[in-house]
């Protein structure tokens, strides 16, 4: 291990440490230096070349590493220091906020299912106005507090699941900016990029209603048609219901079991006739056994091969089977053919599910350049979806995809109060997604999925208390969900669901204005509560509060068994819209009462 050079960058009297080093297994001669300007800096040692380009307002440095041994590997390490907090990263099943606590080893950088780590974008935010954003075609690896406690480390290498290449390189830009607001609209503008559209605006007033958490695979036309009627003799609204796992003949079929569904066309009007829109789950594989399109697939070349040729792989439905190329123009013709056809039936939108790199036969061998592979068949599976249906879908993966106009779902939460994948993961996860960029998310179903010791197929259902607070912590986020119903419980929570459900619906042009301002300017629609002021160091340190836009503060219950909570305000004058009180922040109000029918959220008053 070879220490190369340190490098100090100073915001605001806040050192921050950014160590380089090489992992070299060989001697290797020096190449010739680069020539410089007044604005880079270049450095060379051994087999390590490293060239850091200085905007002309010294704001950012886009530093780039490359090595000319293969064998050897990079490891940047930034210091992640006591008195700054640090946002960003993956999406993780344990989410914490903020996550420089938080732990990896050796975790290859993209979206990939074990962890939860759906969205992983190359992006960090300090509190102190720094941000690091690294690129896409680095073999990226996140180490963090565990080759160095309290550092974060980026370890680019030649190893799967990426592609092997004779010059391993990374680049990534370093801002330093004032304060941790316009450092993240600096990357924005410049990195992440912004929404082009909204979701269908009745998905954001109206609920979801789900099978899936109620009656897992458990489904049919009869089932089905009572879900829908339950939900009308209850008086609830929607937006759609989904048709969740189990209506295919075989996993990859596309087409409906004719037992289950004996009549699609008549069951989706009887839906539409009770004023439903109905969406279908919908997945990227074919079972091994599923035929004739499993062969159909496997002769025309349409699934996903790795480096050997071989297309298995598993997942959770299929322990032997294949994942559609959607690196392939002519395999997403044929897949997205099969999937619209299903819309001549009646279905008017889907839930498409996977998506994930960790879902191909490893080490996969896509179409596109190689230095981006495997993250490329993220991103095409996101665009091709998004480009082909409706503005009604729903997908739960990402890879610089935050331009497009869609809801990104949270992969499933567990039903329960802890940090593990819990309750309170749900505001964690939010935050997370919305400083990475995506500002459309569909939080999961309210109280969770219900699974019965991880089984997919026995369900666990919430408490009282877990279903309510679940709901109450969604009510400000873009859109509701709910699988498990309220008439599953008593009168009571019938009422108290009713008034969360309306409530949302009635804040729901406040959510479009949100997202019409993540349209025009990028500003989050769920940001974290420092966005009021980000020069507030107690604000970023806050991890259940949570803003819709720049107007509406939401402090949930999220801990079992507790009717009060502590509340900060940042810095502005905050009605609160429970007790029709006024309050001028910063402050802290101790000991809020809010039992289980009262959510605490403030409006902020203009000035």
């Amino acid at each position: 291990m070879k220490k190369l050079c340190q490098l100090i960058f100073v915001s605001d009297g806040t050192n921050m440490v950014n160590i380089f080093f090489t992992r070299s297994k060989s001697n290797t001669q020096k190449s010739p230096f680069e020539k410089c300007d007044d604005n880079k800096v270049c450095i060379l040692k051994d087999s390590t070349q490293t060239t850091i380009n200085f905007s002309p307002e010294k704001e950012t440095a886009i530093i780039t590493r490359t090595l000319t041994n293969p064998a050897d590997e990079l490891l940047d390490c930034f210091q992640l220091t006591d008195d700054t907090q640090w946002f960003g990263g993956p999406q993780f099943r344990y989410q914490r906020w903020p996550v420089q606590n938080m732990y990896y080893e050796e975790e290859p950088y993209l979206s990939r299912h074990p962890g939860n780590m759906a969205i992983a974008e190359r992006y960090w935010l300090s509190s102190k106005g720094i941000y690091i954003y690294v690129d896409d075609a680095s073999p990226l690896f996140l180490d963090q507090n565990n080759y160095r406690d309290k550092y974060l480390c980026m370890i680019v290498k030649n190893k799967a699941p990426y592609h092997h290449r004779d010059n391993i390189k990374v680049t990534y830009t370093v801002g330093v900016f004032s304060d941790s607001k316009t450092a993240h609209q600096y990357a924005v503008k410049n990195h992440l990029g912004k929404p082009t559209g909204h979701p269908n605006e009745r998905m954001v007033k109206h609920p979801i209603w789900s099978t899936w958490a109620r009656y897992k695979a458990n489904i049919n036309e009869k089932m089905v048609e009572t879900y829908a009627d339950e939900i009308v003799a209850h008086k609830f609204k929607n937006s759609q219901i989904e048709i969740d796992d189990n209506w295919e003949i075989c996993y990859g079929t596309a087409e409906f079991d004719p037992v289950k569904f004996p009549n699609v066309n008549a069951l989706m009007q009887r839906l539409k006739n009770k004023g439903f829109r109905i969406t279908l789950w919908i997945h990227p594989f074919i079972n091994r056994n599923c035929e004739p399109a499993y062969s159909f697939a496997l002769n025309n070349n349409y699934f996903v091969k790795n480096l050997e040729g071989n297309v298995q792989m598993s997942w959770w439905k299929g322990s032997d089977a294949a994942t559609i190329d959607f690196t392939n123009p002519k395999a997403v013709a044929w897949w997205v053919d099969r999937v619209k056809r299903l819309q001549d039936l009646g279905i008017d939108s889907f839930k498409f599910d996977a998506g994930e790199v960790s879902w191909l036969p490893q080490v996969p061998k896509l179409n596109g350049p190689s230095d981006l592979q495997p993250g490329i068949f993220t991103q095409e599976f996101a665009r091709i979806l998004a480009h082909n249906f409706d503005d009604n879908i729903e997908m739960r993966v990402g890879w610089r995809t935050q331009d497009l106009p869609i809801f990104v779902r949270m992969l499933d939460k567990d039903t329960r109060w802890t940090w593990n994948n819990g309750l309170p993961t749900l505001i964690t996860t939010l935050l997370q997604m919305n400083l990475n960029g995506y500002v459309y998310v569909l939080p999961d179903m309210i109280g969770g999925n219900g699974y019965l010791d991880g089984s997919l197929d026995r369900t666990d259902y919430p408490s009282k208390e877990l279903y309510i607070r679940w709901l109450q912590t969604t009510v400000f986020m873009p859109t509701i969900q709910y699988s498990f119903v309220p008439w599953d419980f008593d009168d009571d929570i019938i009422n108290i669901c009713r008034g969360f459900t309306e409530l949302h619906a009635n804040y729901s042009t406040d959510i479009l204005f949100a997202m019409q301002q993540a349209v025009d300017s990028g500003i989050p629609v769920n940001p974290p509560i420092w966005w009021i002021d980000p020069l507030d160091s107690e604000a970023h340190k806050i991890n259940d509060e949570y803003l819709l836009g720049e107007s509406i503060l939401v402090a949930p219950i999220t801990e079992e068994g507790v009717e009060s909570r502590n509340i900060y305000l940042p810095k502005g004058r905050w009605f609160d819209m429970n007790r029709e009180k006024t309050y001028e922040g910063p402050i802290w109000l101790q000991n809020y009462y809010a039992p289980l029918e009262i959510l605490p959220f403030f409006k902020k008053l203009s000035t």
